[in-house]
């Protein structure tokens, strides 16, 4: 619904940011919520954070045609912030989970705390617990993998070869899961 008010982001939006890639994608790569740049043009992960984790999924040989890419949070919080708990249970319940079950994927990679708390429904320490997989208490016959969010590394660019293994691990999997299927 392009029109949704069930939350107190759609006063701070200029619009609702949908997905961006292949719907029948074997993996799902979810953030936090749009930024500035993304509200503008109406695509996730087009700003400086998107642009980095292009440059990274393409040396390790995925484009961005080949995955399906989302946020928790569809609607631009103020100022950046995080997103509420109950703004991100909104849109988990209202969008994200039917995104899943049409998307079907065998791997959701959540990207950042904020992603892998809205599945786990548990604070995450994703220092801690990146670059692993995890069942997933919403969808049993999809596991989860945490990674940092690309935002956060651009930030912190030591975490770059993390955050590169990370996804080069992920990768692996998808493969492994397509050979057998």
């Amino acid at each position: 619904n392009k029109d949704c008010c069930r939350c107190d982001l759609c006063h701070s939006r200029t619009r609702i940011v949908f997905y961006d890639g292949n719907p029948d994608s074997v993996v799902v790569f979810v953030g936090e919520a749009p930024g500035e740049e993304e509200d503008k043009v109406g695509k996730p992960f087009v700003g400086r954070a998107g642009q980095y984790l292009n440059r990274v999924l393409e040396k390790i040989g995925w484009s961005r045609d080949e995955i399906y890419i989302t946020n928790v949070c569809k609607c631009r919080p103020p100022g950046n912030r995080k997103p509420l708990p109950k703004e991100m249970q909104t849109c988990l319940n209202v969008f994200l989970k039917h995104e899943i079950k049409i998307v079907r994927p065998k791997v959701i990679c959540c990207l950042g705390a904020t992603a892998a708390e809205a599945f786990l429904g548990k604070q995450v320490r994703i220092t801690k617990m990146r670059g692993k997989f995890y069942p997933n208490p919403l969808f049993p016959e999809t596991k989860l993998f945490l990674t940092y969010h690309p935002a956060y590394v651009l930030r912190n660019m030591r975490e770059a070869p993390v955050f590169e293994e990370d996804l080069r691990r992920l990768k692996e999997y998808v493969e492994k899961l397509l050979e057998g299927s």
